[in-house]
């Protein structure tokens, strides 16, 4: 089942920006474009991405930004 903007924002509390971001390195399951105004996500990857994120430990990380200097 596909999924569109509207509900994947819904469903991530992200910016577009932010979720384009991690589609670009690869964080976060890529759009699939439908027509050349309309993009859709897989609703299973982007709940399996939602699964994976609530099992990992792993801290946010912000680019440039280390414990040292806070």
């Amino acid at each position: 089942m596909l999924i569109n903007r509207r509900t994947l924002l819904a469903m991530i509390p992200l910016s577009d920006r932010a979720i384009f971001n991690m589609e670009k390195r690869g964080d976060f399951p890529r759009r699939i474009v439908l027509t050349s105004r309309n993009v859709a996500w897989d609703l299973a990857e982007v709940e399996d991405w939602i699964e994976a994120r609530k099992r990992t430990d792993d801290q946010a990380r912000r680019p440039g930004f280390t414990a040292a200097s806070r």
